[in-house]
């Protein structure tokens, strides 16, 4: 054991993190082993081990993440079904004589499966399989295509049921019923915005986005607008499943997850999609997602046992509200460093090391902490989409056909200005904090 400063441990630990997640290792394993070491350091073997473990234990039996292996099964066995598959060829003739009609038909799509699946790998692979092709041959340009795939996959990880909402609600002392419906209005927001912004560019640069020939269009009639009906039943019916049981109060989070996972199977069975394969596929994919999310969040649990013992929480709270400018300074200073840690770690390492450090600063400058939770959240989209770790960018250039040319530089322009959306969603929010407060104060009651 080792006499440490309270400031010299804070810049071991997060140094260590930021340094040895550069270099590639598995995040779960960099955390562990830093705060492992840290802790060895500070405290001896002993008060390491048992900080350790007791927070790794107790996370594991953590009720409310039962959640996570549930949305992720549900996800999955969508996913793979087939069954959105003709939801998107519906949309496709309705819209496609629009300039950038396939693009606007994408982020509708997008905003649907994230009300389905809460995943954000199965919504970028479906996406880019349905979406990508259609849109490059008929000669859309290609940043705009990836960047509406990327920006309307990653609407999952807000629109509920949201993992990352399932994940934050239990580490701030929060609702994952109010979280899910404080993130509706931003979630329904950004997909607008995003469809302001493709038909307003498309309409000033038609070459973007063109539209169908008429050659190839069909005419309205009652056949055409009873696919469409039928094709909107199963997203329907999952989304009531999910998210009707919470916000009627007939279940909590955890046994709608349960709903939902069976709404699934039975819409699986009745569409003629069910097989004894696809539940095993889905239960393999599952069982690999949560022990993944699982390991990251017990390691980052213990990270943080050993960070607030040493005290570096009390450094981190008193950096934050010695910056000048009032309470105001200290949260956009906050929102930076997440905006940062979300270019160089997983949301899931972020979410499990800031919110025990940041909830409390957050409630002592007198934010809401639902509002606050989920400013952090719509933040965190933006994770999703700035390289190097930019996992909704990766997803589509691995899932993306060779043949269609699609390069690294093409996504990560196409982002860009998805990411000035999100960042102005994020003031629309300061500026109207109603936004994320109003239903569940409507639903539940005052959220203070």
């Amino acid at each position: 054991m080792i006499d440490l400063s309270a400031e010299l441990i804070t810049f071991l630990m997060l140094g260590g993190v930021f340094g040895l997640v550069l270099t590639g290792f598995p995040i779960a394993f960099v955390i562990g082993s830093v705060a492992f070491i840290v802790g060895i350091l500070a405290f001896g073997p002993d008060i390491a081990f048992h900080i350790m473990y007791t927070r790794f234990y107790g996370l594991s039996l953590n009720y409310p993440y039962l959640a996570v292996p549930l949305f992720t099964f549900m996800g999955v066995i969508l996913q793979h079904s087939g069954i959105t598959k003709d939801l998107y060829d519906s949309l496709y003739e309705s819209l496609g004589n629009l300039k950038g009609g396939l693009a606007v038909v994408t982020v509708i799509f997008g905003t649907v499966l994230a009300a389905c699946l809460g995943v954000i790998a199965a919504s970028v692979t479906i996406l880019t399989l349905i979406a990508l092709g259609p849109m490059i041959n008929r000669g859309y340009d290609k940043p705009l295509a990836a960047g509406t795939i990327v920006a309307s996959g990653t609407l999952g990880i807000l629109i509920p049921p949201s993992i990352m909402l399932v994940v934050y609600a239990p580490q701030a002392g929060l609702s994952i019923g109010q979280m899910f419906m404080g993130a509706v209005f931003p979630g329904l927001i950004l997909s607008a915005l995003y469809i302001a912004y493709i038909v307003i560019r498309c309409r000033m640069n038609p070459e973007l986005g063109p539209s169908i020939p008429s050659s190839e269009l069909t005419k309205f009639s009652v056949q055409k607008m009873v696919r469409l009906m039928k094709s909107m039943v199963p997203p329907v019916l999952l989304i009531v499943a999910v998210l009707g049981t919470i916000f009627s109060g007939i279940a909590p989070p955890t046994e709608a997850a349960a709903v939902g996972s069976l709404a699934a199977i039975l819409l699986a069975v009745a569409y003629k999609k069910f097989s004894w394969g696809l539940i095993k596929h889905a239960s393999i994919e599952t069982l690999r997602v949560s022990a993944f999310v699982v390991m990251i969040a017990a390691l980052c649990y213990a990270f943080v046992g050993i960070f607030m013992s040493a005290g570096s929480g009390e450094v981190v709270t008193n950096l934050i509200l010695s910056v000048p400018g009032g309470r105001w300074a200290s949260f956009i200073v906050i929102m930076l460093i997440v905006f940062l840690l979300g270019m160089f770690i997983e949301w899931i390492g972020i979410v499990f090391i800031i919110v025990p450090i940041f909830s409390p600063i957050l409630a002592a400058l007198g934010f809401n902490p639902l509002w606050a939770g989920l400013m952090i959240c719509i933040n965190l989209q933006m994770a999703f989409q700035t390289p190097p770790m930019a996992m909704s960018i990766f997803v589509l250039k691995g899932t993306a056909d060779p043949a269609l040319g699609l390069t690294m530089g093409d996504i990560i322009k196409g982002v860009i200005p998805f990411i000035a959306i999100i960042m102005f969603t994020l003031v629309l929010c300061m500026i109207f904090p109603e936004i994320i407060t109003w239903l569940p104060e409507k639903l539940i009651g005052p959220t203070h």
